[in-house]
């Protein structure tokens, strides 16, 4: 008769003692958040972002064994450079995007390429970069951040959510191409989060509510309800979890909410 196997350490699975983190986008908002969550639970995280003194900032509340490192992910040869730095890395969470809220009769052709450069450019960068090591030692979680609007949509929202599309379809793809090494490959979507990125349409008293009342629970995200998912997703609590979205947005998406923003 075979043995039942034992039961795992449930509480050791969400930690994440000894596990080498880089996060992208560690600076403010969800990176940092993340950052922080990731270092409480006993990573050894590496802070990047284009601003490096926002990055130190958010290494020293990291914990000490926080480091922190510039990093512009338009730039493939940076994005290498940093792989190479860091070659034993246990779990990539990159937060990094750009948004321009703009109806598209509206879009410059320089503004649609600034963000597809850094949203979808930059993750392609990140994926192949990251992952090529992490798919040579044979282990490793990749967290990227996508979006609710990666599938749903409000005019002067289409160049932004077709990239964040575009990220989740990256991320999936990754996830077949590096799982039979092992490694796992999720994004995290967001719904509304208050945010520095997110506080002109915060500030509209009108636009506020109306995002808050379109989610099942009737409020707006703390970029720390984000970072929760962010740890499950790079913990062995998710070992089975992979090319996957994880929607983080109060019901958003259940219910359909829809909002004819400002021009």
């Amino acid at each position: 008769m075979t043995a039942e196997p034992a039961s795992p350490d449930y509480q050791a699975l969400f930690r994440l003692d000894g596990k080498r983190i880089l996060v992208i986008g560690a600076g403010s908002g969800i990176g940092r958040e993340s950052a922080l969550a990731l270092g409480a639970l006993g990573a050894e995280v590496t802070c990047a972002d284009i601003d490096l003194a926002t990055a130190e900032e958010t290494a020293k509340l990291a914990g000490p064994l926080a480091a922190a490192i510039q990093l512009d992910v338009r730039d493939a040869v940076a994005v290498d450079a940093a792989a190479a730095a860091l070659p034993e890395l246990d779990v990539l969470v990159f937060t990094t995007g750009r948004n321009v809220r703009k109806r598209l009769l509206d879009y410059a052709v320089d503004e649609f390429d600034a963000v597809v450069d850094l949203n979808l450019r930059g993750a392609f960068h990140m994926l192949r970069a990251f992952g090529r090591g992490m798919v040579a030692r044979g282990s490793g979680s990749i967290v990227g951040m996508s979006s609710i609007r990666a599938i749903t949509v409000e005019p002067g929202q289409a160049v932004y959510a077709a990239t964040k599309a575009g990220l989740l379809q990256l991320i999936r793809g990754a996830a077949a191409e590096f799982g039979p090494a092992g490694v796992r490959v999720n994004a995290v979507a967001p719904g509304v989060v208050r945010t520095p990125l997110t506080d002109p349409i915060f500030d509209v008293p009108e636009w506020q509510q109306a995002y808050a009342d379109k989610s099942a629970l009737g409020r707006w995200a703390q970029p720390s309800e984000i970072a929760g998912a962010v740890a499950f997703l790079a913990s062995d609590a998710s070992s089975f979890v992979t090319g996957t979205m994880l929607t983080v947005d109060g019901g958003w998406t259940a219910v359909d909410g829809r909002y004819e923003p400002p021009r």
